[in-house]
């Protein structure tokens, strides 16, 4: 048995992987040149999921898995072929369907008969559907439902834990016909075991939604749901600092407890598509209200942040601020959309001169993103916690000699120990 996964990405190889560790050949195939190299190499090209490096190793050495830029090869022979290509969004929300449809193009004029295309990429309600299942009809020449099969299973894990968000969520598909959405979850079945779930109202494993909008606007509408909550977090923590109290009492001897979902609200929030997956939400129900709404609230935090370490530093101008955290989430070396880059424009903006430190990054990636980099005991004049690393969860005054305030945006420092600094925590009261 043979599958391909296009995309060897942080869900798409430890994807591949876990195919090939339950006994299929698997081909990854890649447009970069030098991902290929390193798989091939059996080395991963970025660091920090967890079992990546061994068990990569492992499916090399017994040659399950191999890697190609070339779509024809790699599709050859395969009985499935597992899409996890990125949908990029524009800056005024609007999604990118070019490499999607690119790679869709390509895939379509390598497939043979009877090969089932299952799509993981998250993407707007009914692009499974209305736009990759006829592109690849036309480049294939082959029909849905007679000898090609078309099906959308979108992710549901987060990098740095693949291999255990596999194990631990339901596997949702959905077909664009029965017959898809059945070979889906044969195929699914095969390759992925299951933890006991006995929170859930079913037995864990792979769920049929019946349809591929239904799996579509299940991921939808799990992480847009999550970006409503974290805004209303984010409204009770700013409503709390204007009247004084702590939101964390407040929400501790509430029932509905909404502050709970979150680490914390105000400078991050969630992972770096949290941002992304309420606007693909909207590309398909354009009239809908709250997400916009959750998208204005979260979008103003890294100003509220910024705005409070300017009430109680004083002016900005001519100050050295510290961002620490470029990562949009601790331990996880990925920095795109983090809030940590709104932070630095913000700071630079008010004349502060906006520094950054990261224990996942050199200095000299740190100046190659065009950032100034930081070390820990160097003189500063104020703080900001972005990302809620490990290492952070240590920091001491000693660490920001000069400092007189630190926000910690995520409470994740140490809340004793701050003689002579001011430690804010947004919600916090202040």
């Amino acid at each position: 048995m043979k599958a391909t996964v296009v995309g060897l990405g942080k869900i798409g190889l430890p994807l591949a992987v876990q195919i090939a560790r339950a006994g299929w050949r698997v081909a990854g195939v890649d447009t970069n040149p030098d991902v290929v190299e390193l798989v091939q190499g059996g080395t991963p090209p970025f660091p920090g999921e967890r079992h990546l490096d061994e068990w990569l190793t492992d499916v090399r050495s017994g040659e399950q898995l191999s890697a190609t830029t070339d779509m024809a090869l790699g599709v050859e022979g395969a009985e499935v072929v597992v899409v996890v290509v990125p949908l990029f969004v524009s800056d005024d929300g609007e999604p990118d369907f070019s490499s999607l449809d690119a790679a869709t193009a390509s895939l379509g004029r390598s497939i043979g008969p009877g090969t089932l295309v299952v799509y993981e990429t998250t993407v707007p309600v009914g692009t499974t559907r209305d736009r990759l299942a006829p592109a690849l009809e036309r480049a294939s020449g082959l029909r849905v439902g007679h000898d090609l099969f078309v099906c959308h299973s979108p992710e549901r894990v987060s990098s740095g834990r693949v291999f255990a968000d596999l194990r631990r969520y339901p596997k949702l598909v959905g077909g664009v016909d029965e017959a898809s959405g059945r070979k889906a979850r044969a195929f699914y079945e095969a390759v992925l075991e299951f933890d006991p779930r006995p929170d859930l109202a079913r037995p864990n494993g792979v769920w049929d939604l019946g349809r591929s909008e239904a799996a579509e606007l299940a991921k939808l509408a799990e992480t847009t749901y999550r970006d409503l909550n974290i805004a209303f977090a984010n409204e009770l923590a700013m409503f709390s600092d204007r009247i004084g109290v702590d939101v964390r009492r407040v929400t501790e001897a509430s029932n509905s407890q909404p502050y709970s979902h979150i680490h914390s609200p105000g400078v991050a929030v969630g992972g770096h598509c949290i941002p992304v997956y309420p606007h693909l939400y909207l590309h398909g129900d354009p009239e809908a209200v709250l997400p916009r709404a959750g998208r204005a609230v979260n979008l103003q935090m890294p100003a509220y942040a910024v705005n409070l370490v300017e009430h109680h530093l004083g002016s900005l101008s001519g100050r050295r601020v510290v961002v620490l955290g470029l990562a949009f989430r601790g331990g996880v070396k990925e920095h795109h959309r983090s809030g940590a880059w709104e932070l630095v424009k913000l700071l630079a903006d008010r004349g502060a001169s906006p520094l950054v430190h990261d224990p996942l990054y050199s200095a000299t990636e740190l100046r190659d993103l065009g950032l100034e980099p930081w070390e820990l005991g160097q003189p500063c004049d104020a703080a900001i916690v972005q990302a809620d690393h490990d290492r952070y969860r240590r920091l001491l005054a000693s660490d920001i000699p000069g400092a007189t305030v630190l926000l910690d945006g995520r409470d994740t420092t140490p809340r004793e120990g701050w003689t002579g600094v001011r430690r804010l925590v947004i919600g916090g009261g202040q």
